[in-house]
């Protein structure tokens, strides 16, 4: 397809032309603003490799009910209501990589914001959280 073409059928189509451009400058902000929140999002397969090779501290910010019934195994439970960067859990690990997990991967996001405030060099978020881990068909445990 050559420009001039391109450029004829946005002519014949503005609104079709419209929605992409929309959708484009859409798709760069999200890029864009997911280089500058000051964390990464990585998958299932990489939190994995996370916490073989670089012993990354797991926080599942799911109520204890939740974690109970099933979560990713060396992780560690803290309650998005006690979630404070000063945790016993995540103080010493300021070093480390910390990876945050929820349901979804939503709730994680708003506290890696607080960790990135607080000083922390190296946070993840889950991307899709528990349910991208059970989606990938990795194993939970159960219990504390």
């Amino acid at each position: 397809m050559t420009f001039a073409e391109l450029v004829a059928f946005a002519g014949r189509h503005p609104i079709l032309s419209l929605a992409l451009a929309g959708i484009t400058l859409a798709i760069l902000y999200n890029e864009i603003a997911g280089r500058f929140s000051g964390f990464r999002r990585v998958g299932p397969a990489q939190l994995t490799g996370m916490i073989n090779r670089d012993d990354a501290l797991v926080i599942d910010l799911r109520p204890a009910a939740d974690f109970e019934k099933g979560h990713i195994a060396g992780a560690k439970n803290v309650q998005m209501a006690q979630f404070d960067p000063e945790n016993k859990h995540l103080a010493p690990a300021k070093a480390l990589p910390v990876v945050l997990v929820c349901k979804s991967g939503e709730t994680a996001s708003g506290a890696a914001k607080r960790l990135r405030k607080a000083g922390f060099a190296n946070i993840n978020v889950l991307e899709g959280g528990v349910q991208a881990w059970q989606g990938a068909d990795l194993p939970l445990v159960k219990g504390r």
